[in-house]
């Protein structure tokens, strides 16, 4: 089963009516934040882990 263009735009359409603009935009840029860090966090276990073998 997957979701069409309707289907999503429906969807975006509630969360936007039952949370509001403003709790939508935090929770985006919560995410992002979150993404970014994790992303961070992976970079630097990859270079310990090259540093590692190096040895």
């Amino acid at each position: 089963m997957r979701l069409g263009t309707m289907e999503i735009v429906l969807i975006l359409v509630l969360a936007l009516v039952i949370f509001g603009g403003g709790k939508i935009a935090g929770v985006g840029k919560a995410l992002g934040q979150s993404i970014r860090e994790f992303k961070d966090e992976v970079k630097t276990d990859d270079k310990k882990t090259e540093e590692k073998k190096g040895e």
